[in-house]
C-alpha cells in the first residue's frame, strides 16, 4: 500500500521527518508546509518535495502527515489534519494542554484515523527488552540535561525534555501517578528551564526526574531499581549495566531500531496506518497520559513558587 506523506513545520524535526518519508519504500514524499515558505522549500526541495504556503493544499495531496511545528501549534494543526481525514504523527508533546489532547483523540476516533506521538525513547526501551521486565520497579531516577538552545522556547523543559522520561516511567509502571512535587529555575524569559520533580505511583513506585536546558553538556541517564536488582542506562553512550535477572539485549545499540529510533517510530506509525500493526509505537492515549503527568509537574512548579 503506497502512501503519500507530508510534514507540517520546517524546523529541525520537520527536516528529520521529511527525510524519513523520502527514504521509505512505498512512501511518496509530497512536501512541507510552514508559515515561512522559504524554510519549507529549504527542507522539501532537496528531497524532491514541494514547499506549501497553505496547509489545506498540503493536506489535499497526502494520506499521512507529521506535525513537527512548535509544540504550541500541535493541537490546532493535528485537528485540522484529522478533519481532512488524514492519519497524523504528532511530535511530542501531543499538545500543551490535556483538553486539547483529548480533542485530538476524540476527533481521530470519530474519523477512523491513526494518531501516533513521537516519544521515540520507547523504541530504545523495546530494543533493550526493558518493556518485557517481569517485575514492577521500585524507583526510577532520570537525568536529561542539555545546553541552552533557541528550540522549543514556547514550552517549559518539562514539556520539552521531561515528558520523554515521564512516558518511559508510565510504560513500566503498574499503576497511575497519584502525586507530583517539583522545584525549578526559570530562564531570563520566564520559562522553566531547570526542573526536578518527584512522582509517586500506585503500588509504591517512585519516579524522580531531573531536566535542564542550562547545562554545559548533554547528559542523559536513567536508573531503574527493581526488587531483584537495577538497570542503569546511559542514553548518550547507548549502554547499560544490568544486575537484574532480566534477559536484556546487551547489543541493543546495534539493532536497526536503536540506531534510528525516529525511523522505527515512523515506520511503526505507517504499519498501523496500513493495518499491518495493531497500533503505533506510542498511541494518543499514552501520549495524553504522559502530558497529564507533565502538566501536573508544571502545576506543582507554579504552586511551589
Amino acid at each position: 500500500m503506497s502512501l503519500r506523506g507530508g510534514v507540517i513545520g520546517a524546523g529541525v524535526f520537520g527536516g528529520y521527518h521529511a527525510r524519513q518519508y523520502a527514504r521509505l519504500p512505498d512512501v511518496t514524499f509530497v512536501g512541507v508546509f510552514d508559515v515561512h515558505p522559504d524554510r519549507a522549500a529549504a527542507v522539501a526541495m532537496p528531497l524532491g518535495g514541494r514547499a506549501f504556503a497553505d496547509l489545506d493544499q498540503l493536506l489535499a495531496e497526502v494520506d499521512v502527515v507529521t506535525v513537527a511545528s512548535p509544540a504550541s501549534a500541535h493541537a490546532g494543526q493535528a485537528l485540522v489534519a484529522i478533519a481532512a481525514g488524514k492519519h497524523v504523527y504528532v511530535e511530542k508533546p501531543i499538545a500543551v494542554g490535556v483538553a486539547d489532547a483529548e480533542r485530538i483523540r476524540a476527533a481521530a476516533d470519530r474519523a477512523g484515523v491513526v494518531v501516533a506521538c513521537g516519544h521515540q525513547e520507547r523504541v530504545v526501551f523495546q530494543a533493550m527488552g526493558l518493556l518485557d521486565a517481569m517485575e514492577q520497579p521500585l524507583l526510577l531516577e532520570a537525568v536529561r540535561h542539555g545546553p541552552p538552545s533557541e528550540r522549543s522556547r514556547d514550552v517549559s523543559a518539562v514539556l520539552d525534555l521531561m515528558v520523554h522520561d515521564i512516558d518511559l516511567a508510565l510504560a513500566i509502571a503498574a499503576g497511575d501517578a497519584v502525586t507530583a512535587e517539583a522545584e525549578g529555575a526559570r530562564a531570563a524569559d520566564g520559562v522553566w528551564d531547570q526542573v526536578r520533580a518527584e512522582a509517586t505511583f500506585e503500588g509504591g513506585f517512585t519516579a524522580v526526574f531531573d531536566v535542564s536546558r542550562m547545562a554545559e553538556a548533554r547528559h542523559r541517564t536513567m536508573r531503574v531499581v527493581y526488587p531483584s536488582g537495577e538497570v542503569a542506562i546511559d542514553f548518550v553512550a547507548r549502554t547499560f549495566r544490568n544486575t537484574t535477572p532480566f534477559p536484556l539485549n546487551p547489543d541493543f545499540a546495534d539493532t536497526p531500531a536503536a540506531r534510528d529510533p525516529l525511523g522505527a517510530s515512523v515506520e511503526g506509525f505507517l504499519q498501523a496506518v496500513r493495518g499491518a500493526a495493531p497500533r503505533p509505537v506510542v498511541t494518543a492515549a499514552e501520549a495524553i497520559a504522559a502530558l497529564d503527568l507533565a502538566v501536573a509537574v508544571e502545576q506543582a512548579l507554579e504552586d511551589a513558587g
